[in-house]
């Protein structure tokens, strides 16, 4: 008996002592994953993983480690043994496990645990872009076959990225400086830190000559990358860990971010070495890029206002050489992820690089067109010639001969990135045409000589005829709604939303018409036989609403094909206010919509008018009686009463 308790209590000594001994490592571990050296924590964890020891936490620090170094074998493997301790983790390890799945050729394992992640987190734009998109690869199929690529010849067996062309030459950044005995590598990556190089290049067909360093006060003992050059040469905006005249900068926990620098050339010489009046020790700021004209700057960075781990911003340069307040580009382009490397060309298109959008795996580079008003829209991804399941980013196009650069991690490269020259054979361009055949509700009959007419909102953008075959069709926008109007005599005009594909291809729209019942008598209300709603307002408003035109264009074009028609036009409102104002306010609108017929060219004889304020209420809603919005509506309205035919 003796000899068995001692025996248990030696078990239990070892087995508290290994105990002990594994987590005293994982600390160690600990400290090396919050100084960024995840390298040298990859190697602590794995040994104490090996003895057998688990921890949810030590998981997500693992799988974290291989992701930020986009390993995403050895990410997947952690994350793996995370989810099969526990799958109510934080939204981010979905999205990164699924990630790392896609990017090791799991595919239908990583949109299922997508799929998990879409309905856990329903408030994370990554899962809705995904939901609205489960058939992503498709979009990425149609998109591929659009490239010619190769090798850059630029290459070293150390990382190399970022290219930006100017004068004949393609820059970048590269870790291959390994020369000196004070380099020192980055622990992060256990690579040497980059400097920026350059090599003449063929402007016809790409090819490289010898590569040479940039041998300028811009390179440091830290990191430079990332080179956008202004067209005149003389000045150069560049990404640098925070260092300049010596000195390192640090946020509150020690850390050195990155900054955008901008340099000038005097004499030969790049000298006034700035940061940007924008950057802060608190947040990095990173890959800058010139719009074609030279007066936005757009960049990726971290900084309050984020919506995920990096996202797109644009800065306007000012005359005077300021700059204005950094603007984040919104939610059609930034998600929860990270977004960065972006790069604009005068074709008014933004490449950028996305984890956040649904991709192959790793980072994924997409497009998207930036509109008259600044918003992106549009955003596809272009296609498995240069994205991978790895990381595919900076990619930069010349918009003339359709010739560029990215970077990549994918497998077959030199080193841990590698910078590729492409052709692209093939635009992405998406055609589409909306097409459809009238035909009469009732007996199914062909209407031949129908007028069709497209809208974009309240805007006309084509008109058709129908052909013998009932059959009209359009060249149509990929992604955008249109109203179709159907109209022809002795049948009830018809006007349908549609909403384009976003793929090349064919949009249906087949539009059934009901014959008219009724003919039009002086003293009936033009909207009730022609099926026109009435135009509807604001409340205290006598403006023209949107909607409102698309119903007046109704009633225009039933002007125009009875000449002889006269209209009186009544206008009502709510109870709300009171009578006098109310009367007012009615004649107001009254007079509006007259105005905006005669300016599109009816006839001012042909057209009276008057406001009725709320004397002619159509339901129950005066003075004193509780009504919802709804019901307020129906007394705001005009009534069109034939007058005259």
């Amino acid at each position: 008996m003796k000899n068995y308790i001692f025996l248990c209590l030696t078990l239990i000594i070892v087995f508290s002592f290994d105990s002990y001994a594994q987590q005293s490592k994982v600390a160690a571990g600990d400290k090396k994953y919050a100084n960024y050296a995840y390298i040298d924590a990859i190697k602590t964890y794995e040994r104490v993983a090996e003895k057998g020891y688990k921890s949810e936490d030590m998981f997500k620090k693992l799988g974290n480690s291989y992701y930020f170094n986009s390993d995403f074998d050895g990410a997947a493997k952690w994350y793996t043994e995370l989810f099969a301790m526990n799958t109510s983790v934080e939204p981010e390890y979905y999205y990164r496990y699924a990630q790392s799945l896609k990017s090791t050729g799991q595919t239908d394992k990583a949109n299922k645990i997508l799929a998990e992640f879409n309905a856990k987190f329903k408030n994370d734009n990554r899962g809705k872009l995904y939901k609205e998109d489960v058939n992503y690869l498709d979009q990425i199929k149609a998109n591929s076959g659009r490239y010619k690529i190769e090798d850059a010849g630029i290459n070293s067996k150390y990382s190399d990225y970022g290219s930006f062309v100017y004068d004949n030459k393609v820059y970048f950044a590269s870790a291959r400086d390994t020369g000196n005995f004070s380099q020192r590598k980055h622990k992060w990556t256990n690579e040497y830190f980059t400097n920026l190089y350059f090599a003449d290049v063929d402007p016809a067909t790409g090819t490289a000559s010898k590569v040479n360093k940039f041998k300028t006060s811009i390179n440091t003992k830290f990191h430079e990358a990332s080179p956008a050059f202004t067209k005149d040469g003389k000045t150069v905006y560049f990404t640098r860990n925070n260092y300049v005249n010596g000195k390192k900068g640090k946020d509150e926990n020690k850390i050195t971010l990155v900054k955008i620098y901008k340099a000038t050339q005097e004499n030969g010489k790049w000298t006034n070495i700035t940061e940007l009046p924008f950057d802060s020790d608190n947040y990095s700021t990173a890959h800058p890029a010139l719009s074609p004209d030279e007066k936005t700057l757009y960049f990726a960075s971290d900084m309050p206002g984020t919506l995920g781990q990096s996202d797109i911003y644009k800065v306007s340069i000012n005359n005077n050489g300021g700059y204005g307040t950094p603007e984040n580009l919104g939610n059609t382009i930034n998600t929860e992820g990270k977004e960065t490397f972006p790069y604009v060309t005068s074709e008014n298109e933004i490449y950028f690089a996305s984890d956040g959008h649904p991709g192959l795996g790793g980072l994924d580079v997409f497009v998207g067109k930036i509109e008259d008003n600044g918003t992106i829209s549009n955003i596809q991804n272009v296609g498995a010639d240069v994205n991978s399941p790895k990381d595919d980013f900076a990619y930069i196009i010349d918009p003339a001969s359709r010739r560029g650069y990215f970077s990549s991690n994918k497998d077959g490269g030199q080193g841990s990135d590698d910078i590729y020259k492409f052709l692209e054979t093939r635009k992405l361009q998406c055609v589409q045409t909306l097409e459809g055949i009238i035909t009469d509700l009732n007996t199914g009959a062909i209407l031949a000589g129908t007028k069709v007419t497209l809208y974009e909102g309240t805007i006309l953008k084509n008109t058709s005829i129908a052909d013998a075959g009932g059959y009209y069709t359009f060249a149509v926008e990929c992604g955008k709604t249109y109203n179709v109007r159907a109209e022809k005599q002795e049948y009830t005009t018809k006007e349908v939303s549609v909403t384009i594909g976003k793929l090349t291809g064919k949009t249906s729209l087949p539009i059934a018409l009901e014959k008219s019942t009724c003919k039009v008598t002086i003293g009936d209300d033009l909207g009730k036989c022609f099926g026109i709603k009435m135009i509807y307002f604001d409340l205290d408003k006598s403006n023209i609403r949107t909607e409102a035109a698309l119903d007046l264009e109704k009633i225009l074009d039933v002007l125009n094909n009875n000449p002889t028609m006269k209209l009186d036009i009544r206008s009502h409102t709510d109870s709300r206010a009171t009578n006098q104002y109310n009367q007012a306010l009615s004649d107001r609108r009254a007079k509006s919509t007259i105005a905006w017929l005669i300016k599109n060219g009816v006839a001012k004889n042909r057209l009276t008018g008057k406001g009725y304020g709320e004397t002619q209420l159509v339901n129950g809603c005066s003075d004193g009686v509780q009504c919802t919005e709804e019901e307020h509506q129906m007394n705001r309205r005009s009534e069109f009463i034939i007058t005259g035919l």
